[in-house]
């Protein structure tokens, strides 16, 4: 099953929040932003979003346009440090990048079933 996240920071949230995201050893989870300008209006960056795994086993595969990117889980139990950074300055001179960061939590899988096996003995 594939979960969907969009990170939207309203503009009065505190940018240093982390935004936490769990899933299973199993599962991968598509993130998207959608920058947006001080009052909350949708906004462009300049060139392509870059994710970055900070710490964590977990590994990022952005989209070609970086306004997305599936995390991949690692083994569970381990809590990922994800990073996404873009350059909010649209003047080609000037770069000031903001960032974002995702706390992805990975849990083990639960048991789904029993998974039976018989062999047949002589008595």
């Amino acid at each position: 099953m594939l979960r969907t996240f969009t990170i939207f920071v309203p503009y009065n949230l505190n940018p240093n929040i982390m935004f936490p995201i769990s899933s299973t050893n199993e599962e991968k989870v598509l993130v998207s932003i959608n920058p947006t300008t001080a009052a909350g209006n949708p906004a462009t960056v300049d060139g392509v979003p870059v994710w970055t795994v900070v710490s964590g086993d977990c590994t990022v595969e952005p989209s070609a346009d970086g306004l997305s990117c599936y995390i991949i889980s690692g083994q569970p139990n381990v809590a990922n440090l994800i990073e996404v950074s873009a350059d909010a300055d649209l003047d080609a001179e000037e770069v000031r990048t903001i960032t974002e960061t995702i706390v992805y939590t990975v849990v083990a899988a639960e048991a789904q079933a029993l998974g039976i096996v018989s062999a047949v003995e002589p008595k």
